[in-house]
């Protein structure tokens, strides 16, 4: 068996660790514009046109840029032209700072009648860690058959829900991939949910019931989605989030993969941060450590294994591990700016998180259930007791699927927040 297809089957997920407009090349590019140069200037493969955005991006978040059939080599996931519609398509989001991007996505929507208590629910699908590399986004390794995020999107789509994936910013589009960073993830993923609606043929609009979902890196996605909504689309009619093993404080995920099988996922946080909060990786990184890092910018999850178990402090200026420079500045700050907790969401929320997880401590995932329920969100959380962050995942997408038959039937599981 060949290493990419290792990795494939040991990460059926992973951690989940300017102006509008016209953007030119520069120290400050915004990933998702025309022209973005990557965080250490490595010039990017050549992509399809499709993700080449336009040299003015519609101010407007949610609105249709351009939109094709979505090729699924091999129809990976089963879903067959003649039951479900697939669509490419790019999008106007905006990022941290609230600059107009374009993002990337895939949108299923099924011909067959939705049987349930609602009209046809639409599904805000975030992924888990594809990588850095543009080639990773997941609508283009949907075209690849390497997607393993189909086993989620198989189990939505097969049962009657519309689905949009998101490739996140700077993902697929030019730039570094802005990599955990809450605000940019949490917006792609409400952005589809809005260019859902205004995608012709989709039959969603605005009184389309919603669910977030995702897992890992998704699952910070969707938890980041599910607080910022109030705010920032305070017109999408959500139901609840489903959330499996969130991320949600990365000085404690760092801390534990540093060093360990995960090191990519450290590497790929550590350049998520610089570029999201314009910190010159030449203040981090020495000699080696910038060649490395221009390689790892074009790494994918596939990858794993030839980055696993690094010495990250020989790859650093000071000499320090990535899991200690993330506590220190210029890091210590942007990482307080990714915690998760500190907003209330707009709904009810199920959080599942394997106890055994090796990858986000199962503390991080429970700490997050707590802080909602201290602001009066109704959390349902579900301790899995199958081991490892890649166990966890099957569980979670079982347990999101009767989380969403009730929230779209308005029906509230039970509330964990007297045990939380």
């Amino acid at each position: 068996m060949t290493k990419r297809a290792v990795a494939a089957a040991t990460l059926a997920v992973a951690v989940g660790l300017p102006l509008a407009g016209t953007a030119s090349a520069g120290p400050d590019d915004t990933p998702g514009t025309a022209g973005a140069a990557t965080l250490t200037d490595t010039p990017e493969a050549a992509r399809p046109a499709f993700y080449e955005p336009p040299a003015t991006i519609p101010s407007t978040p949610g609105t249709i840029i351009r939109s094709e059939p979505a090729p699924l080599l091999l129809d990976p996931f089963n879903l067959s032209s003649s039951v479900v519609t697939a669509t490419r398509i790019m999008y106007s989001s905006t990022d941290g700072e609230g600059t107009p991007i374009a993002v990337t996505g895939t949108v299923f929507v099924p011909k067959t009648p939705y049987v349930g208590a609602s009209r046809r629910p639409f599904i805000s699908y975030t992924a888990g860690t594809q990588g850095m590399g543009d080639s990773c986004a997941p609508s283009r390794q949907m075209e690849s058959l390497v997607e393993y995020e189909g086993l989620g999107i198989a189990r939505t789509v097969g049962r009657g829900y519309a689905v949009g994936v998101t490739d996140y910013q700077g993902l697929g589009t030019p730039g570094t991939h802005t990599y955990m960073m809450r605000e940019a993830q949490g917006r792609a993923s409400l952005d589809m949910a809005r260019a859902v609606k205004n995608l012709e043929g989709s039959g969603m609009d605005a009184q389309t019931p919603i669910g977030l979902m995702g897992y890992s890196q998704g699952g910070g996605a969707a938890a980041a989605a599910s607080e910022l909504a109030a705010s920032y689309a305070p017109e999408l009619n959500i139901k609840g989030s489903a959330i499996g093993a969130p991320p949600a404080d990365l000085a404690k995920v760092g801390a534990n993969i540093d060093g360990t099988t995960y090191t990519l996922f450290a590497l790929f946080a550590t350049l998520g941060l610089a570029t999201s909060e314009h910190i010159d990786p030449g203040t981090v990184f020495n000699a080696e450590g910038k060649e490395l890092a221009g390689r790892v910018e074009s790494a994918c999850v596939f990858d794993l294994f030839s980055y696993a178990n690094l010495d990250t402090s020989k790859y650093t200026v000071s000499g320090k591990k990535l899991g200690q420079l993330l506590t220190e500045e210029p890091f210590a700050t942007a990482v307080g700016k990714q915690r998760i907790g500190k907003l209330k969401p707009n709904a009810p929320v199920q959080i599942n998180h394997s106890i055994g997880d090796d990858v986000i401590p199962y503390g991080v995932g429970k700490q997050l259930g707590s802080d909602w329920c201290d602001k009066g969100t109704r959390v349902t959380f579900n301790a899995g007791v199958v081991p490892t962050h890649v166990g966890g995942m099957p569980g979670h997408i079982a347990k999101s699927m009767v989380f969403f038959e009730d929230r779209f039937a308005g029906r509230n599981q039970l509330s964990s927040c007297w045990r939380l």
